[in-house]
């Protein structure tokens, strides 16, 4: 199995409208790793997304925001896996989570798209669901109490403080990140994960 991550892709929606919207809190997460390790976004229109590359003990680390809309994520990941000839388990993908409270989130390897668009299109252009994903809690409109349809939900942007909660989450994410680049997935998991009980 390849030792560690090497391509990380946030997922969420291009264009100043949807930035502050909650199906893109993985490019908000990406945004940070990138200020983390002090690489710079610039577009890049053979991969469909803005990348940034950085180097991490030695090794290249690529981040990537495809420029496509969210349900499009896979040409991004697909020409960039490709070109950096990675396997999937290589891949680390940041995206929102419904069905995870603001303020959790989980590592995992695999596993369905649970009608994320963005997940549905990677892993069928990859061919595999076997890529690694960070699961960015920002809760479900019936668990928050929210009369409002999932989709227009996802397109609004959190309250003040599920807004706290996330930008929390996003912190422990971005310290568990290194030991993903180290391959330590079993560390940055439980690190992680316990954090989501304190």
């Amino acid at each position: 199995m390849p030792s560690s991550v090497r391509l990380i892709i946030g997922l969420g929606n291009p264009g100043p409208e949807y930035e502050t919207t909650r199906h893109n809190a993985g490019f908000w997460l990406a945004d940070h790793l990138a200020d983390d390790l002090k690489a710079r976004f610039t577009i890049e229109k053979a991969f469909s997304a803005v990348v940034a590359k950085a180097r991490f003990e030695g090794d290249t680390v690529v981040l990537a925001k495809p420029t496509t809309f969210m349900n499009r994520s896979g040409q991004a990941a697909g020409a960039l896996m490709r070109f950096y000839k990675l396997a999937p388990e290589q891949v680390l993908v940041l995206h929102d989570e419904l069905d995870l409270l603001p303020g959790v989130a989980k590592l995992k390897l695999g596993g369905g798209h649970a009608g994320h668009n963005g997940l549905r299109d990677i892993a069928s252009v990859l061919g595999s669901p076997n890529f690694w994903r960070l699961r960015l809690g920002i809760g479900h409109p019936r668990t928050l109490g929210l009369a409002q349809q999932v989709v227009d939900f996802v397109l609004h942007p959190p309250r003040r403080d599920e807004l706290q909660e996330i930008e929390k989450v996003i912190d422990r994410c971005r310290a568990v990140v290194p030991a993903l680049l180290r391959g330590e997935f079993a560390q940055a998991t439980s690190q992680l994960h316990e954090a989501n009980h304190d």
